[in-house]
């Protein structure tokens, strides 16, 4: 049996509300006022969609991370990195060595599901399951639909043949050049057809052919299907291809646009993990994906889903939120206005490429080092241990540190050191197990830091050396709170 064995996701804290950019727009387009009503989900300015991923892929393994993990697929079309593989740092992010495949998969909204499906027929010939993410960060226009449309989130689901939760019954591709919008190669926005043309010509006439191959090739009917995940922000749109193939209108799932938004590439996913956690064990889910064609992939829950360690998933992610109506904030966050960011944020970024190289188990990964004769841990790994009574030389093993609790020993709100931001927050952190560190502070509120305040370490951008499109990467602390 092959199919689902675990699931994650991710959904930035930051709810940037609609009536807020409504309210900064609607002078110039009135239109924009139908769409005022709920929040979409906004990236904090450090996170993009490999933060996002690696969070996602952290929550997936929690309490079940497997030691033989062969390959990682990570699928967005809004990656940091056109030459750079996005997914190998999120698999060193992630501590899990060299000896594995790795692969972006990104070119459509479709590739979400495209590449899940590939991923699922290669599983069964490897050694090992496979992690497979998906992404999206997508930067729009201001005073456009897009922006209120859209949102920011991550998923994650581990593959393997055992310990399935959800068995994978088959799948239906078909591959049609039908542009409902596109992204140009230098360009920033997509850009998109007419809505109605978009239904009638794509949606209604695409979507049926690829489900009746579907249901051709599986033994469950459509009628049977108990949960249809099918992404779209036409909000009605899914009820009518339910009632076109046959399927029970109450099966078709909310597409989560009022809390956080459209999530792209990711969205598919993203509603699978929330029905995921919504399931019965016996239940058929049916999972659609769209762009430039559409896949159909079908599901049925195990007993094993019932057993599966508790994670934040999706619910989790929306649950924990913090308000934001600074419409001002998400465009400078975005680069979507030119902004004096002051004298002290001229400075020189360049990463030495050689030194990141050599260090990427400590920056990119957090490993630290743990004594062999005494026990100690500390970060960074050094050549002697830190314990005065101990100082043996090389004596430390490799010791992550991601996972560790940790808590405020001290911290400073400094608003004379650059960040984009304002004030920048850091401190000593202190871990669980012992070491620590003076770390940048994420997520957290003016007025909001508390000595011996619980914390966790997350995976966040550091800053961007815009002069040569390079984006460096530390982990941070944030918040340790319910949900978090």
């Amino acid at each position: 049996m092959r199919g689902i064995v675990a699931y994650g996701g991710y959904v930035p804290r930051l709810r940037l509300q609609r009536k807020s950019m409504v309210e900064a727009n609607s002078w110039f387009n009135p239109g924009l006022k139908t769409k005022a009503k709920g929040e979409r989900a906004m990236c904090n300015w450090d996170e993009d969609s490999l933060t996002m991923a690696v969070e996602a892929g952290r929550d997936c393994l929690a309490g079940d991370r497997p030691d033989n993990v062969g390959a990682v697929y990570l699928a967005s079309t809004s990656l940091p990195f056109d030459d750079r593989q996005n997914a190998g740092v999120l698999a060193t992010a992630l501590n899990f060595g060299e000896n594995m495949m790795t692969m972006d998969v990104t070119s459509s909204q479709r590739a979400g599901t495209s590449g899940l499906i590939n991923a699922l027929n290669a599983v069964a010939g490897q050694d090992g399951p496979a992690l497979y993410v998906a992404a999206e960060k997508r930067r729009t226009k201001a005073a456009g639909p897009h922006e209120l449309l859209y949102g920011d989130g991550a998923a994650a689901l581990m593959l393997g043949t055992e310990n399935v939760i959800a068995e994978f019954l088959g799948a239906h591709q078909t591959a049609v050049d039908f542009i409902d919008h596109y992204r140009g190669q230098n360009e920033d926005f997509d850009y998109s057809w007419e809505e109605r043309w978009i239904r009638d010509e794509g949606y209604f006439k695409i979507v049926p052919r690829t489900l009746e191959g579907l249901f051709a090739k599986v033994d469950v009917k459509p009628e049977d299907v108990d949960h249809l995940v099918m992404p779209t922000v036409m909000g009605a749109v899914p009820k009518r291809i339910a009632k076109m193939a046959g399927i029970r209108e109450d099966a078709v799932r909310d597409n989560l646009h009022a809390n956080m938004g459209e999530s792209g590439t990711a969205h598919s996913l993203v509603m699978l993990v929330d029905a995921l956690q919504d399931a019965e064990p016996g239940q058929t889910v049916l999972l659609i994906g769209w762009g430039q064609g559409c896949d159909a992939l079908l599901f049925r829950t195990t007993d094993a889903l019932k057993a599966l360690s508790s994670r934040r998933g999706i619910k989790g992610s929306l649950a924990r939120r913090r308000e934001e109506t600074n419409y001002n904030k998400y465009l400078a966050f975005n680069n979507l206005v030119t902004q004096d960011m002051g004298l002290r944020s001229e400075v020189d970024k360049q990463t030495a490429l050689s030194a990141l190289y050599r260090k990427k188990e400590m920056l990119t990964g957090f490993v630290g080092g743990k004594c062999r004769k005494c026990g100690t841990v500390q970060f960074p790994k050094s050549n002697v241990c830190v314990n005065p009574n101990c100082g043996e030389f090389h004596s430390q093993d490799d010791h992550p540190f991601a996972e560790i609790p940790a808590k405020v020993q001290s911290w400073t709100a400094d608003n004379l050191t650059f960040t984009p931001d304002p004030p920048q927050h850091f401190g000593m952190v202190v871990f669980e197990e012992g070491g620590r560190l003076m770390a940048d502070l994420t997520d957290v509120d003016v007025g909001g830091v508390e000595v011996g305040m619980p914390m966790r370490m997350v995976f966040r951008v550091k800053e961007h050396d815009d002069q040569r499109g390079f984006t460096k990467y530390f982990w941070k602390a944030a918040p340790d709170q319910a949900g978090a």
